[in-house]
């Protein structure tokens, strides 16, 4: 058995989300499990870096799966291509050492926010970005930022989170802006369910001075998920990309 590595981009707009849950045919893991299963004539499941939420894109998500060497990696890559849908795109594959796993061996994720900031929506940008009418002070969110980064128990800027251990590394935050969008890029060891949108939420709200820049210590102590500001839709996020070892 060979063991596959994919890179894949996805526009999760018509999608509840990367993971298959039983029998949901909406996810993007379900769409590339079928395809694979097609091709090989038996069941494969790809196991990826991390699940994304209903809605959420991905320009460089990964995945592994194991199967025989019946088909060369361009043939694998071709086929994927071929009968997948045209919002997911398999734009490499390779074959790895077999203890390479995608999720396990991750080092590092980087995660992209955009914000559209104007009277009106952005109409080529409307699924892929949020929009806000307030203005928003992009100075008070830069300095909120500082705060979140290093290590930290993000337990209050998580929801339904059953994991023990709710401490990440949050390696860098940068926050720019292009016009009217305002992208938020945040570099970390790993998230916790909902956990860039619920600090994208709360970096807006302090931008809209709705909430002071203390806050953050605030919620670090409490660990309340009330204390955070709201969870923002998911269809401003995407993986960017996902470092390995």
């Amino acid at each position: 058995m060979q063991n596959y590595k994919m890179t894949i981009s996805y526009d999760g707009t018509n999608y509840r989300g990367w993971q298959r849950l039983k029998d949901d045919v909406k996810s993007i893991q379900f769409k590339i499990e079928r395809v694979l299963s097609e091709l090989y004539q038996y069941d494969i499941k790809i196991i990826g870096s991390g699940r994304t939420d209903a809605g959420v894109h991905a320009m460089s998500q990964i995945a592994n799966f194991h199967a025989d060497s019946t088909h060369t990696t361009e043939d694998i890559y071709k086929y994927l291509n071929h009968y997948l849908p045209e919002d997911i795109a398999v734009i490499n594959i390779e074959i790895v050492d077999e203890k390479f796993h995608s999720r396990f061996n991750v080092l590092e994720k980087h995660y992209e926010y955009k914000i559209w900031n104007g009277i009106h929506s952005s109409v080529f940008e409307r699924k892929t970005s949020y929009w806000m009418k307030d203005s928003l002070s992009i100075d008070k969110m830069k300095e909120a930022a500082k705060l979140l980064i290093g290590k930290h128990d993000f337990l209050g800027f998580s929801t339904k989170s059953k994991k023990k251990n709710t401490i990440r590394d949050i390696k860098n935050i940068k926050i720019s802006n292009e016009g009217s969008m305002i992208i938020i890029d945040i570099y970390g060891d790993g998230f916790l369910y909902n956990m860039v949108r619920i600090i994208v939420g709360t970096l807006i709200e302090i931008g809209q001075s709705k909430k002071d820049i203390d806050v953050i210590q605030q919620i670090f102590t409490s660990g309340i998920r009330e204390d955070a500001g709201y969870t923002v839709p998911g269809k401003g996020l995407c993986l960017v990309n996902v470092t390995y070892n």
